[in-house]
């Protein structure tokens, strides 16, 4: 999966544009690509940088899945602190994320997403008067709460999943069951015969008790009966694996 998605929000157009706009990359960057809450933590911390040249003002929030709705109109069962901060060039900032102590499903992972905005400086002087545009950057990593007391290990929820090709209206597709209390997330999905491939390259996630069927590019080699994955671990690392088409 493409561990960490950036979204990029238009802050501000400033008169007008002329000639092309540069690349832009977001100078506040977080410290991994995702966050497990485990039940037993009174608390988990993040840490952000700015990498930039440029002092950072950043807003950061928690949402339950829907990435279009306000933050003040968001209800999660955690708090963090410091919701809005600045961080000067090179330097760095911890967020602590606190639960409120709301219960939450004690049979399965639960996921929310952790969003981190960063809102540019107001030009100053003579970039005041420039014709520029202004962005404001927002990176979404998963957050992950996880209860105590579930069965197994998060590393062996991958080599769990069971796996049906699937044909609909001439497309193929490659769904993942998942019988374990974890999410599971993979970056790509190769079915194979042993000798040539299709394969799902986009990143997905299948969530505790559910199937998801990803869509495969290019023709299915027939007898195909393989699978080799890569999924991601708790740390925002592969995890490759191999496993078999349920019959």
């Amino acid at each position: 999966m493409k561990v960490a998605k950036r979204l990029i929000t238009t802050a501000a157009f400033i008169v007008a544009m002329q000639g092309f706009i540069p690349t832009a990359n977001a100078s506040v960057v977080i410290a991994g690509t995702r966050v497990v809450f485990n039940q037993s933590d009174s608390e988990v911390t993040v840490k952000l940088t700015n990498n930039g040249k440029l002092p950072g003002l950043t807003k950061v929030w928690m949402d339950k899945g829907d990435p279009n709705i306000k933050p003040d109109a968001i209800d999660v069962p955690f708090t963090i602190t410091p919701p809005i901060m600045r961080i000067d060039p090179s330097k760095s900032q911890t967020l602590r994320i606190m639960s409120t102590g709301e219960p939450l499903p004690a049979d399965k992972e639960s996921i929310f997403y952790l969003n981190v905005l960063e809102v540019p400086p107001k030009p100053t002087g003579d970039e005041a008067s420039a014709n520029q545009l202004q962005l404001a950057f927002r990176t979404r990593i998963k957050f992950f709460y996880r209860p105590s007391g579930l069965k197994g290990q998060a590393t062996d929820a991958p080599g769990q999943i069971v796996w049906h090709l699937k044909h609909d209206g001439g497309k193929n597709s490659i769904e993942a069951s998942n019988p374990t209390q974890y999410h599971v997330s993979f970056d790509r999905v190769q079915v194979s015969n042993g000798a040539s491939a299709s394969e799902f390259t986009d990143g997905g996630m299948v969530g505790p008790g559910e199937s998801r069927a990803f869509p495969l590019k290019g023709e299915v080699p027939a007898n195909s009966t393989k699978i080799r994955y890569t999924a991601i671990n708790d740390y925002g690392g592969p995890q490759d694996g191999d496993a078999s088409l349920a019959p």
